[in-house]
């Protein structure tokens, strides 16, 4: 569960990247366009398995102004090892001692990922793995982008609908 769903305003957060010594600020990030904010725990097998499928939905938008950023409840060594294994490429943060942004978001389930537009309100709020929910951020980013929206699931993969996290 969360307590930050679609039609709410994102709580704004910053918090240190795991690479480059640099922060990563919400507020900075909605500047430039749609924000994808995905938390995560290292030893979540749910998170496996949803994070490469975000990789490739960054990777269809990666020349447009939307920006995707992994929150790790874990941290930045381990949260880096995890970035490498699973072949993630985008920004990846580490909350802060105590979670103050998962808090902030009132998670209790990783992975959680929101689709937050410009404005700073959530259009999807999806928690655990859903297909549907990671195809409708698809659909919206292709809607905002004036292009198809990007094939996150190939015609030869079996995915499950729905995996709880």
């Amino acid at each position: 569960m969360t307590k930050v769903l679609a039609g709410h305003v994102a709580p704004a957060f910053t918090l240190p990247a795991v690479a480059g010594g640099k922060t990563f600020s919400l507020a900075d990030a909605l500047k430039k366009g749609p924000v994808v904010v995905a938390f995560f725990k290292v030893s979540c097998p749910v998170c496996q398995f949803t994070f490469p499928f975000l990789e490739r939905l960054y990777q269809a938008h990666r020349s447009d102004a939307v920006t995707f950023v992994g929150i790790s409840q874990n941290e930045g060594a381990q949260t880096k090892e995890f970035l490498a294994e699973y072949g993630i490429t985008f920004t990846g943060v580490t909350d802060l001692d105590g979670y103050p942004v998962s808090n902030s978001y009132g998670l209790n389930t990783v992975p959680t990922v929101f689709l937050i537009a410009p404005d700073g309100k959530v259009q999807v709020s999806s928690v655990g793995f859903g297909k549907a929910d990671l195809e409708k951020i698809a659909k919206e980013l292709g809607a905002y982008f004036q292009k198809k929206p990007a094939r996150v699931f190939l015609p030869t993969e079996i995915v499950p609908d729905y995996k709880p996290g």
